[in-house]
């Protein structure tokens, strides 16, 4: 099969494509024909570098992966899944621990996989569903576990044009309406529109700081504050949340992964609560794909898709993602 092998971090260049067999499953796993990966702020901080001991080169990257059952591993009683399948991965040490979504095919254990909607795959297409995974279990998992948004709060995006940031407003809407009030960050003028149109109602435009327009707007602060962007601007999100508000950090989009002398008791506001959300198989497992997909069928929801190429320029995609120019998910065909 042809994969994207990474034999030592480095720049766009280190993904080399190369013929390398096909895993064979072992049992409790199941192989797994790649219709479509998305491309992830986490592939590219590892490509970078910055995994450290935690992934061992050589490797094919890849946190995740849509596509179609080819074979299931010996003795698969356990396994809930058969050939022609259409299936759904992510996390769990795809593209870590173990070869990733960028190829032709993957092995996955069958615990981490949730099973697609085949009429919803047909009608969106694969470079839609491929881009879904990981963006809708994070921004589920972000909205409702990590901040607990209920109706009637405020809700501050911070990175509102990632494909992360447009899935979460998207969902938000759908769910509540206009019983919640969205603001989201962007650093360009020019996309204060297009955020209007994907579900915000204000749009600060993002120098670094932006608390004191925040507390203009919103002179008690905002209810929830969505973190995308990452260390960077985290101290300014604090100051962006109300009494009693939650923060919860996500991204890395600032390409920083710690802060300076942080000093907690001066940095976090009084009464407002720092959360964090990763988001693992567990949690991907708990996400509803399929009713996002038809929600997105249905057009209730957009699934923001920004590129897409195919796996024979995964040099070009990759450096689409490091200048972060997509406007939405980057998406790869095998």
């Amino acid at each position: 099969m042809k994969a994207a092998v990474v034999h030592a971090p480095g720049g766009p260049e280190v993904y080399h494509l190369e013929q390398i067999p096909i895993p064979k499953p072992q049992p409790g796993w199941v192989l797994v024909r790649v219709k479509a990966f998305g491309m992830n702020r986490s592939e590219l901080f590892t490509r970078q570098g910055h995994s450290g001991a935690a992934v061992k080169f050589p490797r094919v990257l890849g946190i995740e992966a849509a596509g179609e059952v080819v074979e299931v591993g010996p003795d698969g009683s356990d396994v809930h899944f058969e050939k022609g399948d259409f299936v759904a991965s992510c996390m769990g040490g795809m593209g870590r621990v173990f070869d990733g979504g960028y190829a032709e095919y993957t092995c996955v254990p069958a615990k981490q996989l949730q099973k697609l909607d085949k009429g919803l795959v047909e009608r969106l297409g694969w470079e839609v569903v491929g881009a879904s995974p990981e963006m809708l279990q994070t921004a589920y998992g972000a909205l409702f576990k990590g901040l607990r948004l209920e109706a009637g709060q405020s809700l501050l995006i911070r990175g509102g044009t990632s494909s992360i940031g447009l899935a979460t407003a998207a969902i938000a809407r759908h769910k509540f309406g206009d019983k919640v009030i969205i603001a989201s960050t962007t650093r360009k003028s020019n996309r204060e529109q297009f955020l209007k149109e994907k579900g915000a109602d204000k749009v600060f435009i993002d120098g670094g700081k932006i608390a004191e327009d925040v507390k203009a707007a919103f002179p008690s602060g905002v209810d929830k504050v969505l973190e995308l962007v990452g260390a960077t601007t985290l101290e300014d999100s604090l100051r962006c949340a109300a009494k009693f508000g939650i923060v919860c950090m996500v991204g890395m989009v600032g390409n920083k992964w710690t802060i300076d002398n942080f000093e907690p008791m001066g940095a976090i506001p009084d009464c407002v609560s720092l959360t964090t959300y990763g988001g693992n198989v567990i949690d991907f497992l708990e996400t509803p794909i399929n009713d996002l997909l038809k929600q997105a069928v249905e057009g209730k929801i957009s699934i923001p898709l920004g590129r897409t190429f195919r796996l024979d320029d995964i040099v070009e995609a990759a450096r689409v993602q490091e200048e972060d120019s997509a406007a939405g998910k980057i998406v790869v065909l095998p």
